[in-house]
């Protein structure tokens, strides 16, 4: 690890002034300080924001919820209001991780992991995350991991949060604070896809702080649930995973959301499979030919192809189970198994 400054900020405004060329900010460390000690990344200073008035959680006046960048991971899932109106964020957080870096971890961290595969630790590999233009040794190697939709020939690396997915599927809005005031940035155009600057994860600025999330009034959330599927019971990426929410009237579809994890380099909002379904009798059927919709622009290799049936049966039990109503969350709170 090389030398660096650190510095600590206990106001917004001074953490913005603190963070000169080449710093990055600090709070959880859970991504940023793997990077550091593996030699992946170097930073001129280090700011550190964690004391900073940022871990509330509170009601906005459209009937939402404000979610401050410093809220860990644990408070936000046990958090009362999220697990009421959002399930499915409750369960995507609960899903990700172990629970001490869940205890660590924050709300603006989690957004700002980086996207990234194995080839990405290895410095003996060509890697255009770690060094943009010297090539994606995923593409002609371990490919089990790579991503179904909108790869590019410089990066073929999947998201790895599930929080993220989450967020997507409710249309949250994150908010960034800079020198030159407050922007707000829908949660669709936060993270990018590859395309030719796949060493760019997001659209965020060079000098912005993330300070919140905001989480809209979605009365749909309310009949949501998020699925994972991974390799072992703890501490996985998702090699799949389905954030759902549901509305029926008259056991036709009047609302779904659906976001998918594990399948691209950033959080895959399903909205071909949306339209295809809105309007629909909530059918295993009429799911199966949603799903199938949206993966009609999928592309897979022999080593991910697996990925695809597997999608495709989650997304249709997933929406099974919630038209059923038999969510983790209502089994939880009927007494049953969770």
């Amino acid at each position: 690890m090389k030398p660096f400054d650190f510095q600590r900020a206990n106001t917004v405004p001074e953490a913005l002034d603190l963070l000169g060329p080449g710093g990055a900010f600090l709070a959880g460390g859970t991504n940023l300080v793997d990077h550091l000690r593996a030699g992946i990344r170097e930073v001129s200073g280090l700011v550190d924001v964690s004391r900073l008035d940022l871990t509330d959680i509170t009601e906005t006046a459209g009937g939402g919820l404000r979610v401050g960048a410093l809220v860990s991971n644990s408070d936000m899932a046990a958090h009362p209001l999220i697990r009421q109106r959002y399930p499915v964020l409750a369960e995507a957080i609960l899903a990700g991780a172990s629970g001490q870096i869940r205890n660590m971890a924050t709300t603006g961290g989690n957004l700002l992991q980086r996207t990234r595969c194995v080839y990405f630790y290895d410095p003996a590999t060509p890697c255009n995350k770690r060094e943009p233009g010297s090539g994606c040794s995923a593409i002609h190697g371990f490919g089990k991991y790579n991503a179904l939709f909108g790869a590019s020939e410089h990066c073929v690396t999947v998201h790895p949060s599930d929080m993220c997915v989450a967020l997507a599927v409710l249309d949250a809005v994150v908010v960034a604070q800079s020198r030159e005031g407050e922007r707000r940035i829908p949660f669709a155009d936060f993270h990018r896809l590859p395309g030719d600057t796949p060493q760019l994860d997001t659209t965020l600025r060079p000098g912005e702080l993330i300070t919140a999330v905001e989480l809209p009034a979605v009365p749909v959330a309310a009949h949501s649930t998020y699925r994972k599927a991974r390799e072992r019971a703890s501490y996985a990426f998702a090699l799949v995973s389905v954030a759902a929410a549901l509305h029926l009237e008259g056991g036709v579809v009047r609302e779904v959301r659906l976001a998918c994890g594990g399948v691209a380099h950033k959080p895959w909002r399903a909205a071909v499979a949306e339209a295809e379904l809105t309007g629909r009798p909530a059918t295993a059927e009429h799911f199966r030919a949603a799903i199938e919709a949206e993966l009609g622009s999928a592309r897979s290799g022999p080593e991910n192809a697996f990925k695809v049936p597997m999608l495709r049966n989650m997304v249709v039990s997933v929406l099974e189970e919630l038209r059923d109503g038999g969510t983790p969350q209502r089994r939880a709170e009927q007494g049953g198994a969770a």
